[in-house]
């Protein structure tokens, strides 16, 4: 799926892409000029056809080179995502463009939301109605693809005389929107990851992704969530290649636990897909919280697979240095939000209401 030009490119900067040593700008120009966030996106629409899972598919493909690229690559298809269900017509045709051709960025600025969705967290933006729109006030701790040169980011607000809660998108040129520094990460640096402060962001309705959060958040929660699994998906098969290659063929009860740990990934892969393809996701979204899970268990124990496979290598810096970036890559997963902790404490509740 990844064109040979940018598969080496990513591997040439892998690591620096991981440790901030590379311009992020160059991340998304990349992948945008890989044609991937294109896939999934009908044509007459700028896109080269597909489906959802195929996008999952192409974020999975780059994150088996560099989950912090796949990071940013998440980020931006959530946004188009966004778009692509919003009401607001006028507002897809303008910023489509240059959000496929990477010129701008999208950041989703979801996850608050979603953890609202489920009860977990309060909304953390408030807007107040004005005679053209709204003004905004709140914060928002952790959002990826906030590029310096200009972005524009999808968030929940909640509605301070009592209406529903509703979608804004809000672009970097917003007066009273600040970003702050870069956060200090263990890793997946280089992803324009950053806070956002809102001190009296005047925003017009022609801003507005969708007027009621509780019915647009549970209609992009699939793609949200599923194309935030080609982390996992993608790291867990690098892993898994990285245990044959060690292997080289060697009879092993690790070849026979690899055979079986690939089988269980494929086959959660595949029911990924066909709930994204048949929409059950948006009914039942339990479904989907228990694939995630799965998803993010079988990149760990991959990666452990990967450090069992090969020995003290794995500990050498000349040797391990692709693998130390997955064992923090893979610490990572279980903790993008919505956390594995955070699914999981929702599907007891769930179990405990039925």
């Amino acid at each position: 799926m990844l064109d040979s030009a940018f598969r080496q490119w990513l591997d040439a900067n892998a690591e620096a892409i991981d440790q901030g040593q590379c311009d992020p700008h160059l991340v998304l120009a990349q992948i945008a000029r890989s044609r991937l966030l294109r896939i999934g996106i009908d044509y007459e629409l700028g896109g080269s056809g597909g489906q959802v899972g195929d996008a999952v598919e192409a974020i999975a493909a780059i994150a088996s080179h560099s989950v912090a690229a796949a990071f940013v690559c998440w980020g931006q298809r959530a946004f188009i995502e966004y778009l692509l269900q919003s009401p607001n017509q006028a507002l897809r045709e303008r910023l489509l463009p240059d959000l496929l051709c990477g010129e701008l960025a999208g950041a989703t600025g979801l996850s608050n939301a979603m953890k609202y969705l489920s009860g977990i967290e309060a909304l953390q933006i408030r807007g107040r109605p004005e005679d053209t729109g709204w003004t905004l006030e709140g914060r928002l701790h952790w959002v990826t693809n906030l590029r310096k040169s200009g972005f524009v980011v999808a968030a929940a607000i909640e509605h301070e005389e009592g209406g529903s809660p509703f979608i804004m998108a809000i672009p970097s040129t917003s007066p009273g929107l600040e970003r702050s520094e870069d956060l200090q990460l263990m890793g997946l640096q280089s992803s324009n990851t950053a806070a956002l402060a809102f001190d009296q962001v005047a925003l017009g309705r022609e801003w507005l992704l969708h007027e009621n959060a509780r019915e647009f958040l549970p209609s992009v929660r699939p793609a949200f969530l599923g194309l935030q699994c080609g982390l996992a998906i993608g790291l867990a098969r690098r892993a898994l290649d990285e245990v044959q290659w060690h292997l080289q063929g060697q009879a092993s009860f690790l070849e026979e636990a690899r055979q079986v740990l690939g089988e269980r990934l494929e086959n959660t892969v595949r029911e990924l897909k066909h709930g994204l393809m048949d929409g059950r996701f948006i009914k039942q979204p339990a479904a989907l919280f228990k694939l995630r899970i799965t998803l993010a268990e079988s990149a760990a124990d991959a990666v452990q697979m990967e450090l069992q496979a090969s020995g003290g290598k794995a500990y050498l810096t000349a040797y391990g240095e692709g693998f130390a970036r997955r064992w923090r890559e893979s610490a990572f997963v279980p903790i993008v939000t919505p956390s594995l902790v955070q699914l999981r404490a929702e599907l007891h509740r769930q179990a405990a209401a039925a």
